[in-house]
């Protein structure tokens, strides 16, 4: 059984007037409620379908270059889908998706995903290199993406993403990707070298619960 579309409309808020702290209110209501919970995650579970050969079925992604979903903020990848939608964020695969499905077929799988459990990823790079990602991180990511890249409603968990999709997202980043024109990140990443790129991007992927 689906939850009605209209009792999620008055739940979550998430019209473009809803300011942030009442969508997260209303967002957390949802979780907290053991039902709702249940039946947005058996609902987002029939609709991963399309999602799951490149993010995974569970959230892990199948490619190294493709984010992780597995443990992601749940109103983080709905305000993600929104700006695919919008127009806000550009790929051709997601802005397409996130076009075809309705508010509440996105918001059943920003549930379902955040529900899944982020299967470990074996370290790379060496010592060096990730104590330098480290204290970059410390430094500059942590504020934002949490002291563990826990993350939170408004940036990303980065904890366990691939080195490879953390470094390509930095280097887009870093190098003005006009696809991520809007992204305060512009800024962080414009004064990383290459390697202070692959240092954040090994640390980043060894960090797991």
């Amino acid at each position: 059984m689906r939850i009605p579309f209209l009792l999620l409309i008055s739940l979550l808020a998430f019209g473009a007037h809803a300011d942030d702290e009442d969508a997260m209110a209303r967002f957390n209501y949802l979780m907290g409620d053991a039902t709702l919970r249940q039946k947005a995650y058996e609902a987002g579970q029939e609709r991963i379908v399309l999602c799951g050969h490149c993010h995974g079925k569970d959230g892990n992604s199948k490619r190294d270059y493709i984010p992780n979903l597995a443990a992601q903020n749940p109103l983080y990848l709905f305000r993600s889908f929104e700006k695919f939608a919008d127009g806000e964020r550009n790929n051709y695969v997601m802005s397409s998706l996130a076009k075809s499905l309705s508010l509440e077929e996105r918001v059943d799988i920003a549930i379902y995903f955040s529900q899944q459990k982020v299967v470990p990823l074996p370290a790379v790079g060496d010592a060096a290199q990730r104590a330098h990602g480290k204290a970059l991180f410390d430094s500059v990511c942590h504020a934002c993406h949490g002291p563990r890249g826990e993350g939170q409603e408004k940036a990303p968990r980065l904890a366990g993403q691939s080195a490879e999709y953390v470094r390509l997202a930095l280097t887009r980043y870093h190098d003005k990707d006009p696809r991520r024109a809007l992204s305060v990140m512009y800024s962080v990443a414009a004064g990383l070298t290459p390697d202070d790129i692959e240092g954040v991007a090994a640390y980043v992927q060894q960090l797991t619960p």
